[in-house]
């Protein structure tokens, strides 16, 4: 089977997306599929990888990002997909992306991948202070009947959960095809926990009482990920108990994030950590995670943090709040800091280590590998692919 995965939101220097393309890319080689990936760069050429190729087509920088580039003219996406004749064309978004896979003339199956629900990564931030969530939607009904055009394009449309393909589904798209998107399970565990590494953490955040409680966030720097509501409710909490905050990851805002956290006592900001064991270490020698992202299709980060025993303070929707169950997860109203501030207040009165047990025990229960996922979705494909014969036939 030849894949062809149109990734308008891929970078070497980004976070899930990148993870998330590298795993395909495993995965294709394992199960002897190829892979190409029509992604924007600085220069068009292709460049060779185990299980497949990106053909990176010229394309500008994204102003606030420039991490990223952004598709202008499908001319030389089609021509790399000329080239590849790919089985399945993925559109792995919803804007520019999406269309240059939806109009691609080959003959291959067309599969949108919805990894992103626009309206609650912004709207929903910027807005639902003023403006309640069920009102918000009604007003982007543009963008609705705008996706269900794009949807009409493709044979299938993928989404991470049931939760997720209601939502499209109530606003008149054809149910999406559940794919759960998986995590590699094995690298992240509560044996890889280490007291030493706990101290350093704690350090970090100018704590040197050994007993002290200690939170991790692990978060894209982004207005959606709620950075801000996070700080102000963990510096509320921070007034009448000894805890530290490690802030994990990086992103367009993190210049405000650090200038933020530098107002708090007990935070620190380590920026991205791409050592996979010591990013599995720190997040297993915490206490809990706390989070504020409410418009994640799934939560990966939240996902890995269940393997390695992390009890979760998270927002009540999104995929993060699909994962959080009551014996291993306080919730709170997304976006709400008193109810933030309640949450990890909550969280640290609780017992600890019967949570930590716990939220190991759901990612057994709640988690899929990634070889699951992908093992589901090339089915998937498949099943589609001898649909389409048989039909010619």
């Amino acid at each position: 089977m030849k894949i062809a995965d149109v990734a308008e939101f891929y970078s070497e220097q980004g976070g899930g997306v990148r993870t998330y393309i590298h795993q395909k890319f495993e995965a294709c080689r394992e199960h002897g599929h190829e892979l190409t990936v029509v992604a924007p760069g600085a220069s068009t050429y292709v460049e060779q990888r185990p299980g497949g190729q990106i053909a990176w087509v010229k394309a500008p920088r994204i102003p606030v990002d420039h991490r990223y580039h952004i598709f202008v003219s499908a001319r030389e996406a089609f021509e790399a997909l000329d080239h590849f004749a790919p089985d399945i064309v993925e559109g792995s978004s919803t804007w520019k992306g999406g269309w240059i896979a939806a109009k691609w003339p080959g003959p291959a199956v067309k599969s949108l991948i919805l990894h992103q629900d626009p309206v609650a990564v912004y709207p929903h931030t910027l807005l639902e202070h003023w403006i309640s969530i069920q009102n918000i939607d009604r007003g982007f009904g543009w963008f609705w009947r705008y996706l269900k055009s794009l949807g009409r394009n493709f044979d299938t449309s993928i989404v991470a959960g049931d939760w997720l393909a209601d939502r499209f589904a109530a606003f008149g798209m054809a149910r999406p095809h559940v794919v759960p998107f998986g995590v590699n399970k094995a690298d992240f565990s509560p044996d890889f926990a280490s007291p030493k590494r706990r101290q350093e953490m704690l350090s970090a955040c100018g704590i040197e009482d050994p007993d002290a409680k200690l939170l991790v966030a692990v978060s894209r720097h982004h207005p959606e990920k709620r950075l801000g509501l996070l700080l102000k409710a963990f510096d509320q909490v921070r007034q009448s108990r000894t805890v530290g905050l490690y802030l994990i990851g990086d992103g367009p805002t993190r210049r405000w994030v650090e200038k933020a956290a530098a107002k708090v006592a007990g935070v620190h900001v380590a920026g991205p950590i791409k050592d996979r064991p010591l990013l599995a270490q720190s997040m297993a020698s915490a206490d809990a995670m706390l989070h504020g992202g409410a418009a994640e299709t799934f939560g990966l980060v939240v996902a890995e943090a269940l393997c390695a025993g992390l009890p979760l303070i998270v927002p009540d929707r999104g995929g993060a709040a699909d994962l959080a169950g009551e014996a291993y997860a306080v919730s709170y109203k997304t976006g709400d800091l008193e109810g933030c501030r309640s949450a990890i207040h909550e969280m640290l009165d609780r017992d600890l280590p019967g949570m930590h047990r716990a939220a190991r025990d759901a990612a057994d229960q709640k988690v899929v590998t990634m070889a699951t996922h992908f093992d589901r979705l090339f089915d998937h494909y498949g099943s589609l692919l001898d649909n389409k014969a048989g039909g010619s036939g």
